[in-house]
């Protein structure tokens, strides 16, 4: 799992073009809180998917899991 100064990185790298993506929408209408929860909603979502693929991997391959290796 990545450290925590990897995921500040990370959020650094995306935080424009999250704020970007957020100001887009509110420009066509959408008010921010209903920009803000449909936002979280798709991330939660993203994180599912995620989450139920490395399942899935690591059924089909527990050896590939028990060796600590994973797909990027």
């Amino acid at each position: 799992m990545a450290d925590m100064k990897h995921n500040l990185t990370c959020r650094q790298s995306l935080a424009s073009a999250f704020q970007a993506l957020s100001d887009e929408a509110i420009k066509a209408g959408w008010s921010e809180g209903d920009v803000a929860l449909a936002l979280a909603e798709l991330a939660e979502e993203r994180v599912i998917e995620i989450t139920a693929k490395v399942i899935m991997e690591g059924s089909i391959h527990p050896q590939r899991v028990a060796a600590g290796g994973r797909n990027s």
